[in-house]
């Protein structure tokens, strides 16, 4: 789906205080440049930004940074931010595939991934941001102690998702669920999404799965 462009959001998300320019210049130093030793959590295409922003609200003592691919999606949540002016949130325009050259080892601690992009076609599977392909991305920066969490409607996708996590050697499925709202849990403080919002409307299920680093788990 071709995003309609929106004139001016170049220019109003580089000039934002909460968007990041060139961040791979930051790599191995974004305890400093945030200057704080709190633990760095990452939403990896994050949309307009309410999941994150309303969980930055709710944990002050965490760093928070945002990724989407699109200045005419983050612009809104720029706009957002001009009105809350959170100080535990950052913003990055940046593509997925580039984060292992903008965190260094161990500097992330957990990675969220909300309702991605399913990419349907066979032949796109490496694009899905919880393929083996980007599961070997992500593990060059998370934490050994760290997390990843995800949610979609996707039954598909969701499929394939575990799928990709129990064959890794470096990666542990936790705990998953196809109903997130029936899942005492799993859905214990539960911050909703924009699309969890209007799926949820709908009656579709949530999907939710949460995986870790496979030190300890597998040989």
């Amino acid at each position: 789906m071709r995003l309609r462009n929106i004139p001016g959001a170049d220019e109003a998300v580089a000039s934002s205080p909460y968007y990041i320019s060139h961040p791979s210049s930051k790599r191995g130093q974004w305890k400093s440049f945030l200057r704080s030793n709190s633990p760095i959590h990452l939403e990896i295409g994050m949309g307009k930004g309410q999941f994150l922003m309303r969980l930055a609200a709710l944990h002050p003592e965490n760093q928070y940074i945002g990724v989407e691919r699109y200045t005419s999606v983050l612009l809104r949540a720029v706009q957002k931010m001009d009105e809350l002016q959170l100080q535990n949130v950052h913003f990055l325009c940046e593509d997925a595939a580039d984060l292992p050259e903008i965190f260094a080892p161990s500097e992330i601690d957990i990675i969220y991934l909300n309702f991605s992009d399913p990419w349907p076609k066979d032949r796109h599977a490496k694009r899905r941001l919880t393929s083996h392909q980007f599961l070997e991305r992500y593990d060059q920066f998370l934490s050994p102690t760290g997390r990843l969490e995800f949610k979609t409607d996707n039954q598909d996708l969701f499929t394939f998702s575990m799928e990709e996590i129990e064959q890794s050697d470096a990666w542990h499925l936790d705990a998953w669920t196809r109903d997130l709202y029936h899942n005492i849990v799993m859905n214990e403080g539960n911050i909703m999404t924009e699309y969890e919002e209007k799926f949820s409307a709908l009656g579709n299920p949530i999907c939710k799965l949460v995986a870790s680093r496979g030190v300890g788990h597998k040989k």
